[in-house]
């Protein structure tokens, strides 16, 4: 959400503060990189035409939260007791000899387009701490956190055609451990978030939608009034970060009287043909709405989605709710990317928290499991069509090519064009590497 609190200590005599008075934007300076760092930085130029190629890519991330089952979707385990392989067959997909779980018919008509990674190590199995690891490839450390993939890619590419940078759809994110924000790099690169569903009739995107000329001429006595405000503190302290707070209120006021931003997240545009490909329900929009967005400039959208916490009842939740939505979104997403020429130059990937108990237990579920998981990744100059590492019969282990979240946020950056060598300088002037431990997936690059 676009609500960014406002710098600055100055109050008035009842306490109250700016911040307290008007809430538009926020800034927080920060340097780039360290001089001390320029070496390092230089060797990264050693693959800057191809890097630079790659800037061209976006990224759509479907987030599953809560943690799907690895065996119950991309992993199946059709030979293994009926206590681990669950209720569920499985179908035949474009791969050849990789089989899926029955109730993704469409998206196995789709695995051509992306490619499967069995070998995920998701190296934890907690709530909310998932959330930060799985979207940034960093540990979670309480004293620092880090910018998720959306964040870095605000900051290393701005806006572009008046769009917000980075956009996420739903509010299934933990944010308890600091996920999926910008983290040390600011609030000025957190997501815009969409909070409604944008299958219901009456959705609207808050501070995009100004109901009437009243709500407008308010908007805009109160952009006057903070240019006043801070044009006297401006002449008062000469302060550059005063200066470059102001241009950051002129962007979100450009951006909330938009009106193609408006057009962007405006769904009534679309046939009701494509809107029923999708799936008439918040997954399926909120996918339709990231194509429509990633089409007119933004450069990284978050689709989240929960409910795969499935401790209860875990093929009932999969098969009456969560599989043939998802199989229904994620299949029309990739085959309306690719059918309008964006399939190639936007980045597709699927993964949640970690996997969940290959055993299942007495109320018909699966626990957290953190030694096997599931993710999917294709377009953006991906290789598609493999089937990426293994896990053991009884889906336990990885056994074969683990991928670490640190090994997938290395690719995910290396698809995007942003060097894994990149150092930011985090608020108490310590450098952080980009990626210091990951490695991209070599068979997908």
């Amino acid at each position: 959400m676009l609500d960014l609190s406002l710098g600055g200590k100055s109050s008035n005599c009842d306490g109250y503060t700016r911040r307290d008075v008007l809430r538009v934007g926020g800034l927080s300076a920060l340097g780039l990189t360290l001089a001390n760092f320029f070496r390092a930085q230089a060797v990264a130029q050693e693959n800057a035409p191809a890097a630079q190629n790659r800037r061209n890519v976006n990224c759509i991330l479907m987030w599953m939260q809560g943690g799907p089952s690895h065996i119950d979707t991309f992993d199946p385990k059709p030979d293994a007791p009926l206590e681990i392989r669950g209720e569920f067959n499985t179908i035949q997909t474009r791969q050849p000899g990789v089989r899926i779980v029955e109730h993704f018919p469409l998206l196995a008509q789709q695995f051509d387009k992306l490619s499967l990674i069995r070998g995920h190590d998701p190296q934890n199995g907690s709530h909310g701490v998932a959330d930060h690891i799985m979207m940034t490839g960093h540990r979670f450390n309480p004293a620092l956190p880090f910018p998720c993939f959306g964040s870095v890619v605000a900051k290393e590419r701005g806006y572009r055609d008046g769009m917000f940078p980075f956009v996420q759809m739903g509010r299934a994110i933990d944010r308890r451990f600091n996920g999926g924000i910008g983290g040390f790099l600011g609030d000025q690169y957190n997501p815009f978030e969409v909070h409604d569903d944008p299958s219901s009739p009456n959705f609207r995107v808050r501070d995009l939608s100004i109901p009437d000329e009243a709500d407008r001429r308010r908007l805009e006595r109160r952009y006057t009034m903070l240019q006043e405000m801070d044009r006297y503190q401006r002449e008062m302290e000469a302060n550059a970060t005063v200066q470059a707070r102001d241009a950051f209120y002129e962007r979100a006021h450009a951006l909330i009287t938009s009106p193609a931003a408006k057009r962007a997240f405006d769904l009534g545009q679309e046939p009701d043909r494509v809107r029923d490909q999708y799936g008439r329900n918040s997954l399926g929009q909120s996918c339709l709405l990231a194509r429509r967005l990633i089409e007119s400039g933004v450069h990284f959208v978050t689709v989240t989605d929960g409910g795969w916490d499935t401790h209860v009842q875990n093929f009932r939740s999969l098969k009456d709710r969560l599989l043939p939505r998802l199989d229904r979104a994620y299949a029309a997403l990739l085959a309306d990317l690719d059918t309008r020429g964006l399939l190639e130059n936007t980045l597709v990937v699927w993964f949640g928290d970690f996997g969940r108990t290959p055993v299942v237990n007495p109320s018909a579920g699966r626990d957290h499991w953190s030694t096997a998981g599931v993710a999917t990744m294709g377009g953006g100059g991906i290789r598609t069509g493999l089937t990426v590492g293994a896990t053991n019969a009884r889906a336990e282990v990885v056994v074969d090519t683990p991928v670490r979240p640190q090994d997938l946020a290395a690719t995910i950056y290396h698809a995007l064009g942003i060097p894994l060598n990149t150092w930011y300088r985090a608020q108490d002037g310590r450098p952080i590497e980009l990626v210091p431990t990951g490695r991209p997936v070599r068979q997908l690059i």
